[in-house]
């Protein structure tokens, strides 16, 4: 690190404002993030905050410590979308196994598809259905939770609901800055009329006998969305913990009812210190839809042709999505995919040139990393590495270092084997042709990609055949 290094700077949502990180406790620096609710394949508007906290993670883990880091993503596998996913996929099934079966699929492809962008796993990944009723090993519940702020005052039975009296916490709505006049002003008072407060928001619902459920004092029911991460993230960071991420859509009303519930339930004047969230993305100009038919899951990009005609290799899909800062929006698009391509390429084939022997991380990039997280500054400092990398080992060895610090697997070869079949059965038709020229442009244009082209004669056939290699 360079004598110029300030320290972790990151730009606080509560506070609007870029702010020195400290942690509560140095040697446990924890951070919650939201994860998948695991009714469906997560789509690539998913994949940005899980890429960009484990970015964090990875710089947090650096700059503390690997085992001074705790980072807790959660997983949801109760919801009304759960149960309707599953009522319409196995309909002669007991719910219970339906909703089993949706949830492990789904969540086993999020892992497969997390795993396939670069993303470390999380310390703790805690399942909702896990922390709804008391637990054996005193850790937080949702049922517990909801009891305490009914005792405190600041939640209320209606109409086989349990509510959170938003009314009952005056500074209620700092996160997302938006009194709760406001909040109220046009709500539909008569649809929720048991409400003592049209912004006032479920904690517990009772459920129907084809309805998952619990028993709790209220009867036999399920939380409501906000109170599954306030338990879960007090189970494993603390009533107080460091970070709390997400996409700027969480910021209300998921997030603004996550710190209303622990704040209230704990007595504490803030459930996380620093709140930090990623940008919106579209695709190729539009916002995602399936009415658009602009809608992609993760798995769709690195296992089909739907987006561009092709495959995309996770670690393009990452630094795609890192390009952009990312608390910017993000337009997602072929065009991206390529340009990401072609520069994690390079980068690669600059870090081959490095000599044997470790290298260190350069300071440059842990600066550019820890101003919120800039990954378009830190690469800058990659592509001017790579710049001097053919004369400069020392270059070459810190572009080396530095591509698995950010995720990028340096074993792995950016080739789309399907891509360069297609381009080597032009090429034979052009030779066949007698297109010499054009043959030679298309060889050298895979050689200055990394693919590098072999001739000959089947040995059964004699029929001029092409292979290929990668040239690392």
């Amino acid at each position: 690190m360079s004598d110029g290094f300030k320290g972790l700077r990151i730009y606080n949502t509560l506070t609007r404002t870029k702010e020195d990180f400290v942690p509560i406790d140095a040697d446990n620096v924890r951070m919650y993030v939201c994860g998948p609710t695991v009714y469906d394949f997560a789509h690539i508007g998913n994949a940005r905050p899980v890429i960009v906290f484990d970015v964090l993670y990875r710089l947090l883990r650096h700059l503390y410590g690997a085992d001074h880091v705790t980072y807790a993503r959660n997983i949801t596998d109760v919801d009304d979308k759960i149960n309707a996913r599953a009522l319409r996929d196995f309909p002669d099934l007991p719910l219970n196994e339906a909703i089993g079966k949706v949830t492990k699929k789904t969540a086993d492809q999020f892992h497969a598809d997390v795993a396939t962008l670069g993303c470390l796993k999380p310390t703790f990944e805690p399942r909702a259905t896990e922390f709804v009723e008391p637990r054996a090993d005193g850790k937080a519940d949702m049922i517990t939770l909801i009891q305490r702020l009914i005792e405190r005052g600041h939640a209320y039975e209606a109409q086989g609901e349990v509510l959170f009296d938003t009314a009952s916490m005056p500074d209620y709505g700092q996160l997302s800055k938006r009194p709760l006049d406001e909040q109220q002003a046009g709500a539909r008072v008569a649809v929720d009329a048991h409400k003592k407060s049209p912004g006032d928001f479920v904690l517990w619902k009772l459920s129907s006998h084809n309805e998952p459920g619990w028993q709790s004092p209220w009867g036999r029911g399920r939380p409501g969305w906000h109170i599954e991460c306030s338990a879960m993230s007090a189970a494993y960071l603390g009533e107080v913990f460091d970070i709390h991420g997400g996409g700027l859509d969480l910021i209300f009303p998921h997030h603004e009812n996550e710190i209303a519930q622990s704040r209230c339930a704990h007595g504490t004047d803030v459930m996380a210190n620093y709140w930090m969230h990623n940008g919106f993305l579209q695709v190729e100009g539009r916002k995602m839809s399936k009415s658009e038919g602009n809608f992609v899951t993760i798995n769709e990009l690195l296992e089909t042709d739907k987006f561009g005609g092709r495959k995309w290799p996770g670690e393009v899909l990452r630094l795609a999505m890192l390009m952009t800062h990312y608390r910017e929006p993000i337009d997602f698009s072929v065009r991206k995919l390529e340009e990401a391509e072609n520069t994690l390429r390079k980068w690669k084939r600059a870090a081959d040139l490095a000599p044997d022997g470790a290298a260190a991380i350069p300071a440059a990039l842990i600066e550019a990393m820890a101003d919120d997280l800039s990954t378009p500054a830190a690469f800058q400092v990659l592509s001017q590495l790579a710049s001097e990398a053919a004369g400069n080992g020392e270059a070459a060895a810190s572009l080396r270092a530095a591509l698995p610090f950010l995720g990028f697997d340096l074993d792995v070869a950016e080739v789309d084997e399907s891509a360069v079949a297609e381009v080597i059965a032009n090429r034979l038709a052009l030779i066949a042709a007698k297109n010499w020229a054009e043959a030679d442009r298309v060889r050298d244009e895979l050689l200055a990609q990394g693919v590098q082209l072999k001739d000959g004669k089947d040995p059964a056939t004699g029929e001029r055949i092409t292979t290929w290699e990668v040239r690392r």
